[in-house]
């Protein structure tokens, strides 16, 4: 596994599947950031989870329901942004075609392709 990708292509690089109809490409990422492409497909869930990385990201396209621990859904569309701190519980729904970038810190070594 290496330590560090200082350069990221969607067009080029391996796009791995997280979940059904969830996929994800790893950009780029030292020790202690990463930033994820992932393409969604309508109708698909992730469940309640939570990991010990913050998590930021910003909705490109489609419409997305994240859910919160405490039930709180955030309803997101194209150009809406979110944040999860350390442990945070939640999950998601989507109700479209969904494309997300997301960045993790510090990096999530079950990414790293």
């Amino acid at each position: 596994m290496q330590e560090k990708k200082h350069r990221g292509n969607l067009a080029t690089d391996k796009r791995v599947s997280r979940a059904k109809g969830i996929d994800r490409v790893t950009l780029t990422y030292d020790k202690d950031n990463m930033m994820c492409y992932f393409y969604l497909e309508k109708g698909s869930n992730l469940e309640m989870h939570t990991h010990i990385q913050s998590q930021s990201g910003i909705v490109i396209k489609g419409h997305i329901h994240f859910i919160k621990g405490d039930g709180e859904v955030l309803d997101l569309t194209a150009g809406d942004a979110y944040y999860f701190a350390s442990n945070d519980p939640h999950g998601s729904k989507i109700l479209e075609d969904t494309e997300l970038i997301e960045c993790f810190s510090p990096s999530r070594d079950d990414y790293k392709d």
